[in-house]
């Protein structure tokens, strides 16, 4: 059987694209032409240019070249696999792959398999695996813990990671590199493709994926669709300015400015930065318009299966006006009628902006439109950051993981539950990826050992030891319950339990956070995915409720809600504050519409101007206030607050309470901080950084915190089968457990380590906390001795606030101190 040429088999693809009435781009050519002549890649490419079809048509027609009779035969088996880091995107994925393969009549059968799956289904696959197989990288994982999954994967001749700038960065890429370094060795003629947005790094992206000084490395190509999308971003302005900004109203006061975007486009996705201003943002909707009840709806990832596959299907539809979203929105699906983007509230990052501007106009060669609602007039400063960003094409790097032993652990788990493996062999292969390139022959045996042992100080426990050795020397686990329990857990996202809200007769609504849920009495009414429900009780890991005519104002509040400026975000904000002090002709309408703002501010202050640094303090009724401003984010200002509390309190002993956002941090005590002296001190200095941050943060406690998520990737805990959880309570004594015996009798354990370091590294960004302090050691320190709270200062003193007052006591307080300091 003579394999068709590469020329007859562009032919197919191009007359494909002709029926269609489209025209292929040449990225999409040469995607196909190297993956037709064996290599490796990664493709660079912006949302909605056609990157699913530069992938699937090289799977198919390699399929095709090797199988000239492919109309008439078909010989099964698992031949591609397509990974998505998000559910929601494999619907279209699937029906981008089956629209190729039916149209070209190769009888190629296309199969989903992620956590929503059906049992049904993946029993039907573990007969007959589908030909084309689009998972995430847990199913993967859950398919490598099978056994014989050598055979279904071994005729396997193409993998794509989907969305891979997402999983780049987390530890999901880290469990990704793991399964391709076991693919790698049992798929003989695998070719490995990844595709990624625009990303400051792409070099290094390229070689994570690939793994560094590998073959595949070598024999890879970085094809970039260099396309010019026009994003246009549009600022809505309020008409009336904030003086004092405050971070509370939602930007629920510019609701009426968003019904007529609504009104003109097809449909307008409305992208939150948390689930529960979805929440909200839904019900003020439909409450202040009732009009729209049918033609709107709210996604995210808390909400049930089924609905959020109905909203993505009405969207597809057209028989949606508008849908309120989380970031379970944001990545790759295809929506063609959305026409319109609004993002309510600063993103914190260039790239989370860009790709939900993308998700409007998706189609190649169309405009994407956003629009950017503020929540307070501050992040006015981030919109006109964005204008800049998208004018400019700024990029951003993700920095991979290294050697995350948590997911080193639970991947050697997963291959013992199996089939087993031989260490010497799995240890060649791990050492060849990225993240684990500097792993040594000591760290491994330690590895091993805490396999079979459970660690030094845990040796004597049995249920610490999961996987034996068997006499010919293959690491294996042969009890049934561990297998079972280390199946339920393979993952690296860690949250609050969840538990599921249904109705007490059994209608499933969704999932929300334990943390949420405890502190609500029976009887209590909460807004959920849209509804009024009553709490009854919580039976098993399952919140019972009714439908509820009563209103609430209870809205669930997730982990994770208060997301950070990435380090670009900060630097284009900064930029775009300095503006603030040039001509009004040069400054964008958004710095121009702030002037009020600015005005007030320099009535007590000062708007800093690039090679200045602003110190404010003064005094209220709650005490001395004491505000340093480097616009640098919430994690940056986490830290700096810390240790430059830690470093005056060693010059004179003083009690400070910490309050942070992302312009700025406090430093309130009951007595005035000298702060001449801690500029003769020079306390922002980065020498010592890194001992003092151990020293001022609590940094036991705060490495407590992250060693509960190691100790369950790790599968050290055990966080229950579905329906049978482990209460978050007891998740986190288990793992204080842990962390206490390891601290007191084995402090070299690699996972206890583990925790200090990805405390320092990836929570407090240790790297560009000590770039921040060098920034400001070569700026002019400017203290201003202020009488009263400035425009800026505002936001951090009220958010302080937040912690003691309901909303409305808050808005009412907030009111009163706006009208004394507007007087």
């Amino acid at each position: 059987m003579i394999p068709l040429q590469q020329s007859k088999l562009f032919h197919i693809a191009e007359n494909w694209f002709h029926q269609q009435e489209w025209k292929p781009f040449p990225f999409q050519k040469e995607t196909w032409k190297a993956f037709l002549d064996g290599k490796h890649g990664l493709l660079n490419a912006p949302t909605g240019s056609g990157k699913t079809y530069a992938l699937w048509f090289p799977i198919v027609l390699n399929y095709i070249k090797n199988n000239p009779d492919y109309k008439t035969k078909h010989r099964k088996g698992l031949k591609a696999i397509w990974i998505t880091p998000l559910r929601a995107l494999s619907q279209e994925i699937k029906q981008s792959a089956e629209r190729i393969t039916q149209d070209l009549e190769t009888q190629m059968t296309v199969g989903i398999r992620t956590g929503d799956t059906s049992t049904a289904e993946r029993a039907r696959q573990k007969k007959s695996m589908p030909d084309l197989l689009i998972t995430t990288p847990e199913s993967l994982q859950l398919l490598l813990s099978s056994k014989g999954y050598d055979k279904v994967f071994k005729n396997c001749s193409a993998i794509v990671i989907d969305e891979w700038h997402e999983l780049l960065g987390s530890k999901r890429g880290v469990q990704m590199e793991l399964g391709l370094s076991r693919l790698k060795t049992i798929c003989k003629d695998l070719r490995i493709w990844g595709i990624s947005a625009t990303i400051g790094n792409l070099e290094q992206a390229c070689e994570v994926l690939l793994g560094p000084s590998s073959t595949e490395l070598e024999n890879s190509i970085l094809v970039r669709a260099n396309l010019n999308k026009k994003i246009t971003v549009k600022s809505i302005i309020p008409k009336q300015m904030e003086t004092f900004p405050w971070r509370g109203h939602l930007g629920l006061r510019l609701l009426e400015d968003v019904v007529p975007i609504i009104n003109k486009s097809k449909t307008t996705l409305l992208f939150t930065n948390t689930r529960g201003q979805c929440e909200i943002w839904f019900q003020k909707i439909l409450e202040k318009h009732p009009e729209y009840a049918g033609e709107i709806a709210m996604h995210h990832g808390s909400i049930n299966k089924d609905t959020r596959l109905w909203v993505e299907q009405a969207i597809r539809n057209e028989s949606l006006k508008a849908v309120v979203c989380t970031s379970s929105l944001d990545l790759g699906v295809d929506f063609a009628p959305v026409e319109t983007v609004v993002q309510i509230g600063g993103p914190k990052g260039v790239a989370r902006f860009l790709q939900r501007a993308g998700r409007s106009g998706h189609r190649p060669g169309k405009e994407s439109v956003i629009y950017f609602l503020p929540t307070h007039a501050m992040e006015l400063i981030e919109a006109s950051a964005m204008q800049k960003a998208v004018l400019n094409a700024a990029v951003e790097d993700r920095i991979p993981y290294l050697n995350s032993y948590d997911v080193l652990i639970q991947y050697l788990t997963t291959l013992a539950v199996s089939d087993g493996f031989y260490p010497e062999e799995i240890f060649h292969e791990v050492k060849q990826t990225f993240c684990y390139q500097t792993l040594t022959e000591e760290t491994w045996q330690w590895l091993l050992n805490f396999l079979v042992l459970g660690s030094q100080s845990l040796k004597t426990y049995d249920e610490y030891k999961k996987v034996e050795v068997v006499p010919d020397g293959k690491f294996k686990v042969n009890n049934l319950t561990i297998a079972r329990r280390h199946r339920f857990q393979i993952g690296t996202i860690v949250g609050d339990a969840s538990l599921s809200v249904r109705y007490q007769k059994g209608g499933y609504i969704g999932t929300i956070e334990e943390s949420f849920i405890s502190k609500l009495s029976p009887g209590d009414v909460f807004t959920f995915a849209g509804r009024n429900l009553e709490f009854i009780r919580i039976k098993g890991m399952t919140a019972q409720v009714k439908n509820s005519s009563k209103r609430s104002n209870k809205i669930p509040s997730w982990m994770g809600g208060r997301l950070s400026f990435s380090a670009k975000m900060s630097e284009l904000l900064r930029q775009e504050l300095y503006s603030a002090e040039l001509e009004s002709k040069v400054q964008s309408p958004e710095i121009r519409s702030l002037q009020p703002m600015f005005t007030k501010q320099r009535e007590e202050s000062i708007v800093p101007q690039p090679n200045q640094f602003l110190i404010e303090t003064f005094k209220t009724n709650d005490g001395y206030h004491h505000i340093f401003y480097p616009f640098e984010g919430r994690a940056i200002h986490e830290g700096m607050s810390s240790l430059l509390a830690y470093r005056i309190s060693l010059l004179s002993p003083i009690t400070c309470s910490l309050a942070f956002n992302d312009y700025g941090f406090e430093l309130l005590s009951d007595r005035e901080i000298d702060i001449q002296e801690v500029l003769d001190n020079n306390l922002f200095t980065p020498e010592y950084m890194l001992s003092d941050l151990q020293k001022s943060l609590n940094s036991n406690e705060m490495a407590r915190r992250k060693f509960r998520d190691i100790a369950v990737i790790s599968g050290m805990v055990f966080t229950g089968y579905p329906e049978k959880g482990v209460k978050m309570k007891h998740l986190q004594s288990s793992s204080q457990l842990l962390f206490d015996v390891f601290k007191d009798f084995e402090d070299d354990n690699l996972l206890y380590q583990q925790a200090f370091i990805e405390t320092f590294e990836h929570q407090l960004e240790e790297g560009r906390l000590r770039l921040a302090l060098e920034r400001i050691m070569n700026q002019d320190i400017v203290w201003k001795k202020c009488q009263n709270p400035t425009p800026f200062s505002f936001p951090i003193i009220t958010d302080r606030l937040r912690e003691k007052l309901s909303n409305e006591k808050l808005a009412d307080r907030i009111k009163r101190m706006t009208k004394i300091l507007t007087k």
